[in-house]
């Protein structure tokens, strides 16, 4: 069977500079891969590469359908959500406007009621405050509507920038207990950028390493957590 996204020899630029050199990888359907290496590497770049947000060169398939010439909101549209660093809400915006907002285009009304219901099962915690601005949410918070706000786009695949970034280590790990399920429950596939290898390990299925916009090593993530030159040279831990 193959892999639902397909990667070979990404490219990437920021004007005149290259930062990624021939990126290779490969997700399967229902299963969670995470990207790993030092500030720099090309992880954020790779997510926004794979959505059309930077210049870029090389193949990229979603479900065997080259991408790599789309647009970005057509890439949305089939079925890939990117939650961003920083969590990208609309700050001035209540929880619930956010929410409404990112359902905006579908037209399976019956599917936005339904996966209204679904964020707040996963996030109750949301619903609560679904009249608050947005703004006034805790960080925790903030994180948990970036995450429910791609969860109303109906996505098969999810791209997560540091969902742990800037959070108390309690939250953090509720949080990724909630992205488990939703890869369970939901099978919601994920590729996930992660700065805390040792819990993106433990999520995930497979694992792919970058150095300097390479990808110097790829494998499975129980198999990279419990090789100890690997966790002293790449992963800090």
């Amino acid at each position: 069977m193959a892999p639902m996204l397909e990667i070979k020899g990404l490219k990437a630029f920021y004007g005149g500079t290259q930062a990624l050199h021939d990126v290779g990888l490969d997700l399967e359907a229902g299963g969670i891969t995470t990207l790993l290496g030092a500030n720099g590497a090309g992880k954020t770049t790779t997510l926004r590469a794979i959505c059309g947000m930077v210049r870029r060169e090389g193949t990229v398939l979603f479900d065997g359908q080259p991408i790599d010439k789309l647009a970005t909101e057509d890439i949305v549209r089939l079925g890939v959500a990117h939650v961003p660093e920083g969590r990208g809400t609309f700050t001035g915006l209540s929880v619930e406007e956010n929410l409404k907002i990112a359902s905006f285009g579908r037209r399976d009304k019956s599917g936005v009621k339904r996966d209204m219901d679904l964020v707040f099962t996963y996030f109750p915690r949301l619903k609560e405050r679904i009249s608050q601005q947005a703004g006034t949410l805790s960080g925790g918070e903030q994180q948990m509507l970036a995450i429910s706000r791609a969860l109303m786009l109906g996505p098969r695949l999810m791209l997560l920038d540091e969902p742990s970034f800037g959070l108390a280590p309690l939250i953090v790990q509720e949080i990724f207990r909630i992205m488990r399920r939703i890869n369970q429950e939901a099978g919601v596939s994920m590729l996930l950028v992660e700065q805390n290898a040792s819990l993106a390990l433990d999520l995930a299925d497979r694992a792919y390493l970058l150095e300097t916009g390479h990808v110097v090593m790829s494998g499975a993530a129980q198999d990279l957590k419990n090789d100890e030159g690997i966790r002293r040279s790449y992963l800090g831990y």
